[in-house]
């Protein structure tokens, strides 16, 4: 089998963040997210892998990644010159994919559980599509799936975003596909937003007489298209340090129950960490600070009299401020220090609370 992670979209509802960069490289405790989608597929046994790059710095996905070597897999970039939806995405792969069975990772999607029993289940099966359901609160945010009244073990009809949905069961942005996919994306016609949908091709696929299976996906799972997704998910991975079943974490790193601490990483003793929280390589914690529960701080932080909590501090930030943080994210490079006028640099959409 094969994989493919799609890196591709604008992320408006992410901005400023993505204004320098795809919203997949965006961190959640300090591992871009499409790693977590790249590590599963791996631990699923699959290392064929390409990646969907659009025109949003194409080139900081192929600086990370690379060909894949230090991350155990092989890597294929294949170009998608304008986001004109999952399925277009998809059909940009068939001669990548051969005749090969495939997984399809949405690289904004992020799974609490790994993918190693649905591949198993999918390699095995006769059918020509495997999809995942998620029950959420609200179905018309979503790709929704609904069961046959008269038979719950298959699938009646996939329908994207309904505004009345008779389902909970939303459709995960993690596809299991066979190259029969391609013949029905070649016949799709766009959708009302302009572009080639994922549900809709599975609906016509199974309209067209094709097996299609599913799986109910325990524990968590999270779609992270907004900052107070990636905060949340940000929380759900942290939740899972100290456990048998934590996220991977590099090796230098040094773990104590459940706060993890990178190499080089300085925390004087008149500052407070409480856990969950992870802290990159290189950082200088203190005077004075308080870092945690739930905060995730990268490479190369100083950060100096401030409390944070429920936060992300990106790579390089310097912070010496008193200042309470709590539900934020502090991008890249940023600096805050305690000034007497203020003075603020504040990207497009930017949000301010003092």
């Amino acid at each position: 089998m094969k994989g493919i992670i799609l890196h591709g979209g604008h992320g408006t509802r992410l901005r400023p963040l993505t204004h320098t960069g795809p919203k997949q490289l965006l961190p959640i405790a300090n591992k871009p997210m499409s790693q977590y989608a790249l590590d599963d597929l791996k631990t699923a046994g699959i290392t064929e892998i390409g990646i969907i790059v659009g025109d949003v710095y194409p080139e900081k996905v192929k600086e990370y990644y690379g060909n894949g070597s230090k991350f155990g897999v092989q890597i294929t970039y294949i170009y998608q010159d304008s986001p004109k939806g999952i399925s277009h995405a998809i059909r940009l792969c068939k001669d990548f994919i051969d005749n090969d069975k495939f997984i399809v990772y949405l690289g904004d999607n992020v799974l609490r559980k790994n993918l190693v029993e649905y591949t198993k289940k999918f390699e095995t099966s006769d059918s020509d599509a495997m999809i995942l359901l998620c029950e959420v609160n609200e179905p018309q945010r979503f790709g929704i799936a609904e069961l046959d009244s008269d038979n719950p073990d298959k699938i009646k009809k996939i329908i994207e975003k309904p505004k009345n949905s008779v389902s909970t069961l939303a459709v995960l942005g993690i596809y299991f596909l066979t190259p029969k996919i391609f013949d029905i994306i070649d016949n799709l016609k766009p959708s009302w937003r302009g572009e080639l949908e994922i549900t809709d091709a599975l609906d016509m696929l199974l309209n067209d007489g094709n097996k299609i299976k599913y799986d109910i996906v325990t524990g968590w799972w999270k779609d992270t298209g907004t900052p107070e997704d990636i905060i949340h998910a940000n929380k759900l991975v942290l939740d899972s340090l100290g456990t048998e079943n934590q996220f991977l974490i590099d090796d230098d790193s040094k773990i104590k129950d459940n706060i993890v601490v990178g190499k080089n990483t300085e925390i004087s003793r008149d500052s407070i960490v409480i856990g969950p929280v992870i802290i990159g390589k290189n950082c200088k914690i203190g005077p004075s600070a308080r870092i945690g529960p739930y905060a995730s701080i990268g490479n190369n932080c100083t950060l100096k009299n401030c409390n944070i909590e429920d936060s992300i501090v990106m790579n390089d930030c310097k912070i010496d401020s008193k200042i309470n943080l709590s539900n934020s994210i502090i991008a890249h490079g940023s600096e805050i220090e305690d000034n007497p006028k203020k003075q603020f640099l504040l990207g497009e959409r930017s949000q301010l609370r003092i």
